[in-house]
Parts: structure tokens; sequence; C-alpha cells
């Protein structure tokens, strides 16, 4: 299957046992340092820049998670969980907000609308790690590369 404006860890990582990520940023930057985090961490990733296919790749693909950037051009991100949850799918894998957005109605409107986690621009790593390791509900190492670096 062919994704326009996606791309996928590398196919090594691909076979493997480690969680599956679903990553839906169309700003670069943050999505290169999502990128990272994740594969610092251990897990493999699909990115994509445009939200328009989203919910056909998780229903391919299945991921153990979704991160979710809020402020999309075209469909907002909010629309996109709420497509995601009413599909049979998808509906059970967690979808956390990755937003700019850091109000504390902002938080509750967000939630509200179907999101199982929030984490607000600008993020700490080990903040985005946290987030993503609670969502996963021990699905890879008990160790963070965080806690690995500081033990040397």
């Amino acid at each position: 299957m062919y994704l326009a404006n996606s791309f996928t860890s590398d196919e090594k990582k691909q076979n493997s046992h480690q969680p599956l990520i679903l990553v839906v940023e169309d700003n670069n930057d943050s999505l290169l340092l999502i990128s990272y985090a994740l594969e610092s961490i251990g897990c493999r990733f699909i990115c994509q820049t445009d939200c328009s296919a989203t919910v056909l790749v998780a229903k391919e693909y299945q991921p153990d998670l979704i991160l979710l950037d809020i402020l999309l051009p075209g469909i907002s991100g909010i629309d996109v969980a709420c497509y995601l949850k009413q599909e049979p799918l998808t509906y059970q894998i967690p979808v956390v907000a990755v937003t700019a957005l850091a109000g504390k109605e902002d938080r509750e409107r967000i939630l509200k609308a179907g999101f199982d986690d929030y984490i607000s621009k600008p993020y700490m790593l080990e903040d985005l790690e946290a987030v993503i390791r609670r969502s996963l509900e021990g699905k890879f190492s008990p160790h963070s590369v965080f806690e690995v670096c500081q033990d040397l």
C-alpha cells in the first residue's frame, strides 16, 4: 500500500515485537523530534503529514498508539479522533493529542472529544516518553532510554 506524505521507520524494525505508533503531525520539525524520541525508546512508527488517510492507515496497520496533532490543515485532529473512535477496527486504539493548545479548557475539550491522553507543545522528551509508556501500558521494555543514559 502506498502512503502519500507518510514514512515508516526502517524495515528491520518492522518485523520485531516493538510497539507500532502512528504519528500525524504537519510540522516537519515536530515530526522529526517525535520520530527521534520514538526511535530512542524502541518503537516502530509511521509518520504522516497529511491526516486525510489517517483512518485508513490505522485500519490497515493497527498501531498500538496514535499521536495526533490537533491543529492540522483541512480536517482537525479532533474530527480525526472522532472518526477513529467510531470505526470498529480502530476504536480501541489509544489516541494521544499532541498540541499547542495548552489551556485548561482546551485540555478538557480534547479529552471530552475522545482522546485518551494529552500533551502540550513544547514538551520535554521525558514527558512525551511518559505519555507514550502510560498509553501503551507495558507493551515494551520497562527501562527508559533516559534512565539507561543517566546510569552511564
